[in-house]
């Protein structure tokens, strides 16, 4: 039985629910324009198909979390990922092809680009330098004096580990939704630091007693696997350290941090499978080919 009395926003359920629905554009039109710069602030969007197909059968197809645009026409990505990727920045520049792809039109046309967004929500810290510790890292085009090239294709990576501010350190809209994405399902009442009227709605919509027994049947079977991933990953990782350091050399500590990783991604292409996940949606959280994957499952 669920315990708590909000839910999750870094499991698949809880982020679609909060910020994937109709229902909850709200939510979803604030908290980008916490990101956004002013002249590209968000008044309305559309919810877009987040299945894109390929201009080829041999192409790959690709399943966005959340994929939308405002009534401007920018359009947004944003992606929820829970489980660290040795590729996930390869990944981030994949998708926002599709968006850029997508803008042609027929006929005569100047190649004149809406500016894209891919928001990417991470519950890990990226393999980047990050001398200054950043949760939020903005990546534009430019050139080898660094200056700004290109401005309408902009990724946005958040951090969420390096968010540790306490309810107490909070300065504004931006800080209240890391806070939240942090740490709203081990909230038990609303602080007094959130009384902002969004911030209302979003309570509102998190209260899970709210839900109905079919939701709240589908957000236990996410939550679960939200857990199975974290304790797969962190068993395998630290078993992985340990035989690095039983090695006693530098060598030996790195092939245990590999073998750790990929014992790690073995345990949870299994869980995923036994909870029935499609195979192109563990080889998304993963990081790994069908045909890996289909190796791994077939042991």
């Amino acid at each position: 039985m669920i315990k708590d009395r909000y839910i999750n926003p870094l499991t698949d359920f809880g982020f679609k629910k909060l910020f994937g629905e109709a229902a909850n554009k709200e939510l979803l039109i604030h908290f980008l324009n916490q990101l956004l710069p002013e002249k590209h602030q968000v008044e309305d969007l559309e919810y877009l198909p987040s299945e894109r197909l390929p201009s080829s059968f041999l192409d790959r197809k690709v399943i966005f979390d959340i994929y939308c645009t405002s009534s401007r026409g920018e359009q947004f990505i944003i992606e929820l990922q829970r489980s660290k990727q040795n590729h996930f920045i390869d990944r981030s520049i994949f998708y926002s092809t599709f968006p850029i792809q997508e803008q042609s039109e027929r006929g005569d046309w100047n190649f004149k680009l809406w500016p894209i967004y891919t928001i990417c929500i991470l519950d890990f810290k990226i393999n980047q330098p990050n001398p200054h510790n950043r949760v939020i890292r903005y990546v534009q085009l430019k050139d080898q004096d660094k200056e700004l090239f290109f401005e309408d294709l902009t990724y946005i990576y958040i951090e969420l580990p390096n968010f540790t501010k306490t309810l107490d350190e909070l300065e504004d809209l931006q800080d209240k939704w890391l806070y939240l994405f942090r740490y709203l399902a081990k909230l038990e009442d609303r602080p007094a630091a959130l009384q902002e009227r969004i911030f209302t709605r979003l309570f509102h919509a998190a209260e899970i007693a709210s839900y109905s027994i079919e939701e709240r049947q589908n957000y236990e079977v996410s939550l679960k696997k939200h857990r199975d991933i974290k304790n797969a990953i962190d068993t395998a990782l630290e078993e992985g350290l340990e035989k690095g350091r039983a090695e006693g050399l530098e060598e030996g500590l790195e092939q245990g941090r590999e073998e750790g990783a990929l014992a790690a991604k073995k345990a949870m292409a299994k869980q995923m499978q036994a909870a029935n996940l499609a195979l192109e949606q563990i080889a998304k959280i993963t990081g790994c080919s069908l045909e890996q994957l289909k190796n791994w499952l077939e042991d």
